[in-house]
């Protein structure tokens, strides 16, 4: 059998080098100036800290939550700090409003490059307590609405010369916890979505990767009181909670091109909370 033709490595597309791979200059790879972003629960938490980063590189933000005057107010900060943001109320559990909110950041800015689909309904309960009702609750705003989101983007993904999603679950897709299983099974099957979105839509332009935050000093975990927290401070290597603003730099990476050979992956930033276990 003959040898097969060697791949031509001026002409094929395997081995063309990045459009801007004689940069290595450190503020230029995470500058993200011309580029829209969505960060869904955004007004607060992680999803405020990542949208003042986003805004602080160069990104218009549209901040998206299910709260108007939050949302209002978090465009007021980024605004106050010299960014570009714009405040869309959404409910994730709600496709309806879900699409409005692809509509309203086309309507403003023509275009999308970065989802961050961070918004999430952290509803605990014992197994033997979960409804039906709360299933949907659950599962609703977790893993159908990132999904749905996503799906709605990808068109302006696909036209997007920088595209890149990131899905924000938890630690919970990994260890299991009795009372937050509903939510830590919805946060894996976003992990799964996010494999699977990168196998596919990786060769078309758009990386897909994730974030699974250890605890994190957020509403969410506060709600858990201080006993609670002072435990799982305990569980990590760190040996304390994290700030949302410490996930902002992992962000930056992902979205930036700066992560531009990074796809396809989880990134947990838990102060080692998950190889401590």
């Amino acid at each position: 059998m003959a040898d097969s033709p060697a791949a031509d490595s001026t002409t094929d597309p395997r081995f063309a080098p990045r459009p801007d791979s004689t940069s290595l200059d450190a503020a230029q790879m995470f500058d993200l100036s011309g580029r829209v972003a969505i960060v869904t629960g955004g007004s607060r938490g992680i999803g405020l800290s990542i949208a003042h980063g986003f805004a602080a590189q160069g990104a218009k933000v549209v901040v998206a939550s299910r709260k108007a005057d939050a949302c209002d107010l978090a465009v007021a900060e980024i605004t106050e700090a010299g960014g570009e943001a714009l405040a869309v109320p959404v409910h994730m559990g709600d496709l309806d409003s879900v699409n409005q909110l692809v509509d309203a950041t086309l309507e403003q800015y023509g275009q999308i490059d970065i989802l961050v689909n961070n918004a999430a309904n952290p509803l605990g309960l014992p197994m033997e307590d979960i409804t039906p009702e709360a299933w949907e609750s659950s599962f609703t705003v977790n893993l159908r609405g990132p999904f749905f989101l996503f799906q709605r983007c990808l068109p302006s993904l696909l036209d997007s010369d920088h595209a890149s999603v990131i899905n924000v679950i938890s630690v919970g897709a990994y260890i299991p916890a009795a009372n937050t299983a509903m939510y830590g099974a919805a946060k894996a099957g976003l992990l799964s979505f996010t494999r699977s979105m990168a196998g596919v839509y990786s060769p078309q332009g758009i990386r897909v990767n994730a974030i699974a935050p250890g605890t994190v000093d957020t509403t969410m975990t506060r709600n858990t009181g201080p006993e609670a927290m002072g435990r799982m401070a305990d569980l990590s290597h760190i040996g304390r909670i994290g700030h949302p603003d410490e996930l902002v730099g992992t962000a930056l990476l992902l979205a930036s091109d700066a992560g531009s050979y990074i796809t396809g992956q989880c990134i947990i930033v838990d102060g080692g909370f998950v190889p401590a276990r």
